[in-house]
């Protein structure tokens, strides 16, 4: 009787969970680890490039040891296939540590710690995802060329809708992600 109650409870918690594992794994740094991101020099330049090489977008994530909203994103959105496959398949991922000291270079050429960089692009939650755009203008730090920036944690429609809404190019048309979201939701909730 007892094995068929914790086989029971674990297959409700399998169900609950989609499957996946009830916690992100966690690096020696203390942040989360997931197979989509990418480990670089953090040269955002080269970042940069090498994406476009890979036909992906850079995506900064920057993060914290113990942030509770990291957590959630890691544990329940980006396990989501759905936003799994676009991470893995279409964005090139490189995390920041909000408090790090690993060297990074900026997009502007300026070399700091995770840290400085942090303070220079003016965040301040985690996690923050920060969009490059495929080509960035010379001269400019990360944060004033990014097409987007999201600091938070959200829902799987909006994290989806957001990683759409950049492939798209959305920041370059006439509709705010806000509009594009709330149009791609009619057709994603259930009804």
């Amino acid at each position: 009787m007892r094995r068929f109650l914790t086989a029971a409870v674990m297959g409700a918690t399998l169900a609950l969970t989609g499957g996946g594992a009830l916690a992100a794994e966690l690096g020696d740094d203390g942040l989360h680890k997931a197979p989509w991101m990418h480990e670089t020099f953090k040269d955002l330049r080269e970042d940069l490039e090498e994406a476009g090489t890979q036909g992906k977008r850079l995506l900064v994530i920057v993060e914290q040891r113990g942030c509770i909203y990291c957590t959630k994103m890691h544990e329940e959105v980006f396990p989501q296939p759905e936003i799994a496959d676009l991470l893995n398949e279409k964005f090139f991922v490189v995390q920041m540590n909000m408090f790090g000291d690993v060297a990074v270079t900026d997009l502007d050429g300026e070399e700091l710690s995770e840290k400085e960089a942090v303070a220079k692009w003016g965040m301040l939650f985690t996690p923050t995802m920060m969009f490059l755009p495929e080509d960035a203008p010379e001269g400019l730090p990360a944060n004033r060329a990014a097409v987007a920036v999201m600091p938070g944690a959200f829902g799987k429609y909006t994290t989806f809708n957001l990683l759409n809404w950049v492939l798209e190019h959305g920041y370059d048309g006439d509709e705010p992600f806000q509009k594009y979201h709330a149009r791609m939701l009619q057709d994603q909730l259930p009804q």
